[in-house]
């Protein structure tokens, strides 16, 4: 009789095949754009479901509200559902400021070149069935032309709901766990993932990704007050006591967030660092407006600074590392990019020559073979 054993096949995993996603190359986790291309390629690919994107934003919040039209853009553009918390302006208004998609695809317009005789192709290719290779279901990422707004039709046909200050002043109960506005807005959430059957123990054909966007979380209109009670001395832990509720919910459904922190109104740094470890992934904003180096030279080609607070570490023991972790930011007059700093060279005639060129300047010791003090001779 054989002895039974407890080795199992492994077997693959089934990614599931969903619009505007794409499985990740590092750890097989699905990932979703955020919108802005060279965010995706810094953060490991893109921003992966069911997990929280935090942003710490800039002194003025141009910057990071820019970057939540690029999260709502993108969910649109890929058919998602969207749910979008602003209590600081209105959601709707951030709506219809939505930047226009680049659909001109440049193997298209060659094709059409072709068929206006102005290029020829093979006469075995002419036949062939023409691929549209711009379809938003098949397609990771899009670029968007910010001097253009997304049409109403577009915005009108996709599945967006937007909660502003009128949803948070009906029904705030008292809660002794976190404020009532922050117990509101779990609850707005839950309802959409179970009304939409974005859960991972609902059954659903036509399988979707919820995008969650909250603006300015933490603000005084959420009734936050940087970590610290009503008396001015005990500590309010809402809204870390937010994110952890809201983590574990996003871990059992097909959603992902991304949220904006005001952290230069908070006073306590370790309240910022405990919001930043309480996120997947988390990154700041520097903008170079109204500081000493919106005038440096050296700064002269951007408009601010990336930090890396945090990257994710799923289905791994490390996080994804990117090539540098020198990074800016760019605005121009069509679009949004973050690029790799490149500082100018050091041309002071100051400069010590010892840690520009060191190699040239290595002398022998006296004990080398052939040298002028060498007792050596070949």
């Amino acid at each position: 009789m054989a002895a039974s054993t407890s080795f199992q096949k492994k077997t693959r995993v089934k990614i599931p095949q969903i619009s505007g996603t794409k499985p990740s190359l590092l750890n097989s986790q699905l990932l979703i754009s955020t919108g802005v291309p060279s965010l995706d390629n810094v953060i490991g690919g893109g921003l992966a479901v069911g997990t929280v994107l935090l942003i710490e934003e800039d002194t003025y919040g141009s910057y990071a509200r820019l970057l939540v039209k690029y999260f709502v853009a993108e969910s649109v553009m890929t058919r998602q559902a969207t749910l979008l918390a602003d209590l600081d302006t209105d959601p709707d208004s951030l709506i219809q400021e939505l930047p226009a998609p680049i659909t001109d695809d440049p193997a298209e317009a060659m094709s059409e070149g072709a068929d206006s005789g102005s290029m020829k192709i093979a006469w075995r290719y002419q036949n062939k069935p023409k691929v549209q290779s711009n379809q938003p279901s098949g397609k990771f990422g899009h670029y968007y032309d910010l001097t253009k707004s997304m049409s109403e039709e577009t915005v009108l046909s996709s599945d967006v709901t937007t909660l502003s200050k009128h949803n948070f002043t009906h029904s705030l109960d008292p809660c002794p766990f976190m404020t009532p506005h922050y117990r509101k807005l779990l609850q707005h959430i839950h309802s959409k993932i179970e009304a939409g059957k974005f859960s991972t123990s609902q059954q659903c054909d036509n399988r979707r990704i919820l995008r969650i966007a909250i603006h300015s979380l933490g603000s005084p209109l959420w009734g936050e007050s940087g970590g610290v009670g009503s008396d001015g001395v005990s500590a309010d832990p809402s809204l870390p006591r937010f994110l952890y509720a809201l983590r574990s919910m996003l871990r059992t459904a097909y959603a992902c967030c991304l949220i904006t922190v005001p952290s230069h109104l908070f006073q306590d740094p370790g309240f910022v660092e405990r919001l930043v470890r309480l996120s997947d992934t988390a990154i700041r904003l520097e903008s170079f407006a109204g500081s000493s180096k919106e005038k440096n030279p050296a700064f002269k080609e951007y408009h601010g600074l990336l930090h890396l607070r945090q990257l994710p570490r799923l289905n791994s023991l490390i996080s994804h590392m990117p090539d540098t972790l020198d990074l800016a930011f760019k605005l121009r007059r069509k679009k949004f990019t973050i690029e790799m700093l490149h500082l100018p060279p050091e041309l002071s005639e100051s400069a010590s020559r010892d840690q520009e060129d060191p190699a040239p300047r290595f002398k022998p010791t006296s004990l080398a073979c052939g040298g002028p003090s060498s007792k050596l001779d070949f």
